[in-house]
């Protein structure tokens, strides 16, 4: 996935919306904790663009996979084919904003092989702001033929990610806090997979939730030991803001590997030793 492919700006979707072969829009706005925010997208969206529900559509119940793991990918597909995604057509998928559940959709049509599938740079904030229509008419789309093939991109499972911060660098999606073990607000236990590498994903955009430039994330993940030839994984709370940073490495032309059950499957097996403070060991 080239820089140029992993995400877009307002005006260029704008552009293409108008073009001879505009995307389907899907709108995953969603908050850690609630509330639903169909009520958000049912005020304003952008025209044509169809809700979908991260913790019901892009994640199966939670459980011993972790909180958000992945859904079953034959109930996925048929989910993308309700919102009209077709296999030979472009999809992009946009959030509020923050760009954590708009990656996660991202990711899920990336691993199912969807070949082209881009995120709103900003997500609807960055699209409004540059004038762009909402609507709060609801869409209704003709049946898509996607049918998802897992696998495409790299996925981790718990062994894999151990092996990954053994010999090769596994990156930390969390806040800094949670990776030292100060705080937990969600899991049973503060604290990090030893070895991995701290690397906050909410350090990979600006102010206004765009992504740095490609130059700028390269820097700081080859800093961080993504070097050439080094395999990289990914993880965080529960999978969501691990695909964004997968999404961030992906803009900084890195391939990465994402571990979906990520530390709420991690922490709720006793057997997995936890590390705590700065340092990765």
């Amino acid at each position: 996935m080239t820089a140029k492919s992993a995400i877009l700006s307002a005006a260029e979707l704008q552009r293409e919306l108008t073009g001879p072969r505009p995307p389907v829009l899907l709108d995953v706005r969603w908050q850690l904790g609630g509330p639903d925010q169909r009520p958000a997208y049912e005020a304003g969206h952008l025209p044509g663009a169809v809700y979908i529900d991260l913790d019901r559509e892009l994640a199966g119940p939670p459980g011993p996979g972790g909180r958000h793991p992945l859904p079953d990918p034959e109930a996925f597909g048929a989910v993308m084919r309700r919102t009209g995604v077709r296999a030979d057509v472009p999809v992009v998928v946009y959030d509020g904003g923050q760009g954590w559940a708009a990656a996660r959709a991202w990711w899920m049509l990336r691993w199912t092989g969807h070949p082209d599938v881009r995120v709103l740079d900003g997500g609807l904030t960055a699209w409004t702001a540059d004038g762009g229509e909402v609507t709060a008419d609801e869409a209704t789309p003709v049946e898509g033929d996607f049918k998802p093939n897992p696998g495409a991109v790299g996925l981790l499972d718990a062994d894999g990610a151990a092996a990954r911060a053994r010999a090769g660098l596994l990156l930390d999606a969390r806040a800094g806090e949670r990776y030292r073990g100060e705080v937990e607000p969600i899991d049973p236990v503060g604290g990090h997979i030893p070895g991995a590498v701290s690397a906050p994903t909410a350090e990979n955009v600006g102010p206004d939730g765009r992504f740095l430039p490609a130059g700028a994330l390269r820097a700081r993940f080859e800093a961080l030991g993504a070097t050439e030839g080094t395999p990289v994984g990914v993880y965080c709370g529960s999978g969501v803001s691990g695909a964004h940073e997968v999404l961030a490495l992906a803009v900084a032309g890195i391939e990465s590997d994402l571990y979906a059950g990520s530390w709420s499957q991690w922490s709720h097996d006793p057997a997995r030793p936890v590390a705590t403070g700065p340092d990765p060991q």
